[in-house]
């Protein structure tokens, strides 16, 4: 029995980009940079007065709307165009045409999405959209997932809660990402919103199992809770025991990442008494026999993380001779297929019956061989999103690529970390899956070797790709057959890829490489660089370059303050440049803070590192309509 569990960072891991499990997308509609709030979005109508949850009345429905205009048929006109926008970009556009459609576009948004915490202040969004009844929030960048941001830094959920509960108590749903969220801050939030549905925390932390117990007591119409690769604290309470002891509303229960027991029996109550429930990810404490019976009682889920996928270490004979198989048979209506934290490989046959119908597969903490893998995949013909180990060998993913011809997302993460080691996948992989896989529009691959070749070979296989991100662990690694820069396959990739929104890359770079994608990547959003790189000219070539680039997120590369400085013309219409370890003086920061002064520029000290001259360890810079935040820790300077 092998443990898997893996935390987003870690020592091992600290020199080389490594992706989060989680679901939360990255890539986002591209905003202005303009008064107008440019991270929000609308996804749905709301028009009708009284039409919110919680009671339908009083302080809990959505106020009226008082239209600012003499001509009614200008106002209908306005609100039937906006209908039929339903993307952020289109709700941002439109909002920019005139004064009139500013107001009736605010008024008419019921979805606010907010990219950074610290881009606007609480009340000036609830100030201007009045009837909003789902936020989605993100507080630290995702270098931070890398151990590359000290803790404290910020993105504190209280004044965000504390604001709505007073501009929106028919509140529905919640998102957060990489927030700092408080037992209290869930508290509050579930005093405040009396038709409370959702609740959604990825990669949150600071809270504990007090305040998850306040959401299940207090949110009775609660439909999904979802924690996603969050920490959660043990605070020796149950709050699986807290759920209403009446039919529940859920319909979504994620809970994979808290570690520590929950009262099963409690647990397998509460699935009993929620009919409507699809989606269940367990944590690792539940064991294969207790999946069990939950899967007896909820043949109707869609969606099941499986918790340990392992017997419990007093496991009883009868445990040991249920028919796992039947289980599995039973649930017919299941597409998606993730958990195996301590996973027994014995146990694995019991997943055959749903492997047909699987659209879904994360083995992304089961530590499996190919020989083990090849009897699963083989059946998954309708497969489209798989997350695997690199234990699986190239032999793996040359059995992926020979079944699975509908996969548009994989991701191989690594089991070691090290960069000492021959790693288990290569070349031979990704030009397998280029070959087999053509629909393929997302890849996240880790490896220790890489070829030009290969790479370029899947950028013409796969055109389609939106999301490129080939991870080479270890420094400055060539192309391992004819010790040349990864350029020309990076290269290929922009040309080639059309669609191409989201890049990573790494292994030996010169500068010709961020030439390519300065010339080919008018469409690239999101960009992350490590260890690559000749000079500033390589920073340039992508500022001057990309147009659309939102997103830029640099570390230990050789890049200074006369690369920091071409981008001055594009950092306002830019979410957040990070670069860390990079060759930055303080007195380049300062010319960039002096020079855009509604920009917002920290420089971060880390303590565990050595200061080198007048270089500055991190710079994070981000438009706000907001400006200077007031929490800032000391660590962390303004310019």
């Amino acid at each position: 029995m092998i443990t898997n569990k893996k935390p987003r960072s870690s020592d091992t891991d600290s020199n080389y980009m490594r992706d989060d499990r989680t679901e939360m997308s990255e890539e986002d509609d591209r905003s202005p940079p303009s008064d107008s709030i440019a991270n929000g979005s609308c996804l749905t109508r709301t028009c009708t007065p009284g039409s919110g949850s919680g009671s339908g009345s009083g302080s809990s429905s959505i106020p009226e709307y008082a239209a600012p205009y003499p001509d009614r048929v200008l106002e209908n006109v306005l609100e039937n165009v906006l209908w039929f926008l339903t993307s952020r970009k289109d709700r941002n556009a439109a909002s920019l045409v005139c004064r009139s459609w500013y107001r009736v576009e605010a008024m008419t948004r019921s979805d606010l999405f907010i990219g950074n915490c610290y881009a606007v202040s609480p009340e000036r969004a609830t100030s201007r959209f009045t009837r909003v009844r789902s936020v989605t929030l993100k507080g630290k960048p995702r270098f931070a997932d890398f151990n590359l941001m000290p803790p404290n830094w910020g993105a504190h959920f209280a004044p965000w809660v504390s604001a709505t509960a007073k501009a929106y108590p028919w509140l529905e749903k919640i998102h957060l990402k990489r927030m700092s969220v408080t037992d209290d801050d869930l508290d509050l939030l579930a005093e405040s919103f009396s038709g409370f549905k959702e609740l959604v925390l990825v990669c949150c932390d600071g809270f504990g199992t007090s305040g998850l117990a306040a959401v299940a007591s207090k949110c009775r119409q609660l439909k999904v809770l979802d924690l996603i690769e969050s920490e959660v604290s043990d605070d020796e309470v149950d709050w699986i025991m807290c759920f209403p002891d009446t039919e529940t509303c859920l319909e979504s229960l994620i809970f994979d990442c808290v570690e520590c027991l929950v009262d099963f029996d409690a647990l397998e109550r509460l699935v009993v008494r929620s009919p409507s429930l699809k989606k269940l990810r367990l944590n690792r404490f539940v064991s294969i026999g207790q999946l069990y019976r939950l899967m007896v009682r909820a043949p109707q889920l869609t969606h099941l993380g499986t918790g340990s996928f392992s017997p419990s270490e007093d496991v009883a004979q009868g445990e040991l001779e249920l028919d796992y198989v039947s289980a599995f048979a039973a649930c017919k209506s299941l597409v998606c297929l993730s958990g195996f934290r301590e996973i027994v490989p014995d146990c694995l046959p019991a997943i055959y019956p749903v492997c047909a119908n699987l659209t879904s597969l994360n083995f992304s903490y089961a530590n499996i061989s190919a020989e083990q893998l090849k009897p699963i995949i083989s059946n998954c013909h309708k497969l489209q999103t798989f997350w695997v180990l690199d234990s699986i060998c190239d032999e793996g993913l040359q059995a992926v690529a020979t079944t699975c011809k509908e996969l548009r997302e994989l991701r191989v993460f690594p089991f070691d970390a090290r960069e000492d080691i021959e790693g288990p996948v290569s070349e031979v992989g990704l030009q397998a899956i280029s070959e087999g896989c053509r629909k393929l529009q997302s890849i996240l691959y880790f490896c220790q070797r890489m070829t030009n070749a290969a790479v370029i070979a899947m950028s013409k296989n796969c055109p389609d790709l939106v999301v490129f991100r080939l991870c080479i662990m270890g420094r400055h690694r060539p192309d391992h057959v004819t010790g040349k820069p990864m350029d020309e396959g990076f290269g290929a990739i922009v040309m080639n890829c059309k669609k191409l929104t989201r890049l990573a890359v790494s292994g030996l770079l010169t500068d010709t490489a961020f030439a390519y994608i300065g010339k080919y990547g008018k469409i690239v959003r999101t960009l992350s660089v490590a260890f690559a790189g000749d000079s500033d000219m390589g920073l340039k070539y992508v500022l001057e370059g990309c147009p659309r680039l939102q997103k830029l997120e640099i570390r230990d590369s050789p890049f200074g303050d006369t690369a920091l400085l071409s981008g001055l013309h594009h950092y306002y219409n830019m979410r957040f440049l990070w670069m860390s370890a990079c060759r930055l003086s303080h007195q380049g920061c300062q010319q960039i803070a002096q020079a855009l002064p509604h920009l917002v520029v920290e420089v971060i000290k880390h303590e565990d590192v050595v200061h080198m001259d007048d270089y500055a360890d991190t710079l994070y810079m981000y438009r706000s309509l907001a400006g200077r935040r007031h929490d800032v820790p000391q660590f962390v300077s303004i310019l």
